[in-house]
């Protein structure tokens, strides 16, 4: 296994654990030593992942978060999958928001975390009171995404490409945006 394989699936272990993983734990699952893992666990903390040693072992900060925005493009059928991609792997759907070229820049708090609240969102859209923002832009939209890692945020964005929900950035698009 290499490095890099390595420290993902102690990524990978550290966000699916109910608690602490003990350095001997995650050294007897890896098949190296305590000494490695805790060299890893430097290295993973100075790349900006959120992990905290405590007395019991290792632990995802539960409570830092970074953001990303995706531009993605879809059919409004297809709105209950992107979100569930999203949640699946661990991360929030803060918000969605447009550039329309008349109106500018629209935006609506979403706070989507699990499949439930994805379903009720989908849910209201469907009742016929009210049509998605995306439809004002042909499909296209922004999602701020909120994780613990950029580990988790690059998984969401292979998960949106993968589906071919990934839409690139173009010209007339914010800095800030072209600048990600």
């Amino acid at each position: 296994m290499s490095i890099s394989s390595r420290r993902n699936t102690i990524l990978e272990l550290l966000m699916k654990a109910d608690g602490p993983l003990s350095g001997s734990h995650l050294a007897g699952i890896l098949g190296v030593s305590r000494q490695i893992v805790v060299q890893d666990m430097n290295q993973l903390k100075s790349e900006g992942h959120a992990i905290i040693s405590t007395a019991r072992g290792y632990i995802l900060d539960p409570t830092q978060t970074i953001e990303k925005v995706f531009k993605v493009h879809h059919s409004v059928e297809d709105t209950e999958e992107e979100l569930n991609l999203i949640v699946d792997l661990g991360a929030t759907v803060k918000d969605v928001f447009i550039y329309h070229r008349v109106y500018g820049e629209i935006h609506a708090k979403l706070g989507i975390c699990s499949r439930k609240d994805a379903a009720d969102f989908c849910a209201d859209l469907n009742s016929g009171k009210s049509s998605p923002l995306m439809t004002a832009t042909a499909g296209y939209h922004y999602h701020t995404v909120a994780a613990r890692d950029e580990y988790t945020l690059s998984l969401v964005e292979k998960a949106l490409k993968e589906h071919a929900f990934l839409a690139e950035l173009t010209d007339y698009e914010p800095e800030k945006l072209r600048k990600q």
